[in-house]
């Protein structure tokens, strides 16, 4: 398959998902596009933009297929990105008949596959039959409301084949988009699931009062326990410093988009897990990774002292106060 010229059906119709059609239709003539709700879709003919996200970004819908149906998008598309948060991944799947072995699949999910606690890519290799090197991975640093403002960003694409990575790279590449390929999909996708953990620690502090003194200590920690993590759980040669793990570590612990801070903030300031994300219009995807990373740690027993104190607060219902003070006598 020629990735160059393939059909491209976006899953997904969040902030991400919207930001990357945007990002394909400037190189593409055309995408599939699956929503849920039929009603969405006839907002998003009617109004030109989708009616719940990134509602500056217009779109020609005339090249634009949209469909509810996971199998007419399957059937019609070469290559399928999914951007729909991991807790509703087998949800979207649940009804597909279609093969999937034959498409090239893209993750954009920056989560688990929570009860297996398995990454993107090798959930759909495990359970759909997807090869290896069909497999691609987009990771940040990237917020979508940037993509949506054209402000200069940067992608990673992690595939076994660079070439096919690089290749998919071109179809996203702009003015406003630079992509760095890398053949790390393991690494890269967790290092996406546990900047989300890390963000909301960084959000709790903030919301406890702790200032930028110590945000800077807490960041410089939790790279290192990053880099701990996926050198134990994926141990090949990698370079830690690089955009696709600090940079996106940074960009979601610092950046006013990033929805795990703004999760974890609140949770700072006193409100209850269930009242932040009822109060929160998006995922927060470092909710469900702190107890999937957690689990997945059980085996490997790495030092995580802030994926711990994570998931003390918002699944043991620890005192944030209480545990970040503990948690301060541990970093370094």
């Amino acid at each position: 398959m020629d990735v160059t010229t393939s059909k491209i059906g976006v899953v997904g119709s969040g902030s991400w998902a919207t930001a990357i059609a945007k990002m394909v239709l400037i190189n593409s003539d055309s995408i599939n596009w699956l929503f849920r709700k039929q009603d969405y879709i006839d907002a998003f003919r009617k109004i030109k933009h989708n009616p719940n996200y990134l509602t500056s970004v217009s779109f020609d819908t005339d090249r634009i297929h949209f469909t509810n149906d996971i199998n007419e998008i399957v059937e019609k598309s070469d290559i399928l990105i999914f951007a729909n948060p991991s807790a509703f991944l087998k949800e979207t799947l649940q009804d597909l008949k279609v093969p999937l072995k034959d498409k090239f699949i893209v993750s954009a999910i920056k989560g688990l596959v929570t009860d297996e606690n398995m990454v993107i890519g090798s959930y759909f290799h495990t359970y759909y039959d997807v090869p290896l090197d069909q497999i691609l991975v987009i990771s940040g640093p990237c917020h979508a409301e940037e993509v949506a403002l054209e402000r200069l960003s940067y992608l990673t694409i992690a595939c076994q084949n660079i070439k096919t990575g690089r290749e998919f790279a071109n179809r996203l590449q702009c003015n406003f988009i630079n992509t760095v390929v890398t053949d790390d999909i393991y690494g890269t996708e967790y290092a996406a699931v546990l900047k989300n953990i890390m963000a909301i620690a960084s959000g709790i502090c903030h919301g406890l009062g702790y200032g930028d003194n110590f945000q800077a200590v807490l960041i410089s920690n939790a790279i290192q326990e990053m880099k701990r993590f996926v050198d134990t759980v994926h141990p090949i040669p990698r370079d830690i410093k690089s955009s696709a793990y600090l940079g996106d570590l940074l960009v979601t612990c610092y950046s006013q988009f990033s929805r795990n801070r703004t999760f974890g903030t609140m949770i700072g300031k006193g409100y209850s897990v269930k009242s932040a994300q009822l109060e929160m219009l998006m995922i927060a995807e470092g909710y469900y990774a702190a107890k999937s990373i957690k689990e997945i740690n059980d085996k490997y027993s790495v030092f995580m002292p802030i994926t711990s104190a994570v998931y003390n607060i918002i699944y043991e219902k620890i005192s944030p106060a209480i545990e970040i003070r503990l948690l301060t006598e541990l970093l370094r």
